[in-house]
């Protein structure tokens, strides 16, 4: 038990004075950044499955090859 008890002491006196904490600036810059390439991230998926067709059996969503090539057949 006095072993816990010296583990949980030392994670919480690392966790206050050894730990560097990003300021709320550094924070607010970051969930941006990850925001926007979260953003480009789903419109590369998104164009690559419009190109090449997430739902080929589908008559409405085929993606741009399915429909060139239910156009030359």
């Amino acid at each position: 038990m006095e072993n816990i008890k010296t583990y949980l002491n030392e994670v919480w006196q690392e966790m206050l004075y050894k730990v560097t904490w990003p300021t709320w600036e550094e924070l607010q810059h970051s969930a941006f950044i990850v925001s926007v390439a979260s953003l480009l991230i789903a419109l590369c998926v998104f164009l690559m499955d419009f190109v090449f067709g997430a739902q080929p059996e589908n008559p409405i969503f085929k993606g741009l090859l399915g429909i060139l090539y239910d156009f030359f057949t």
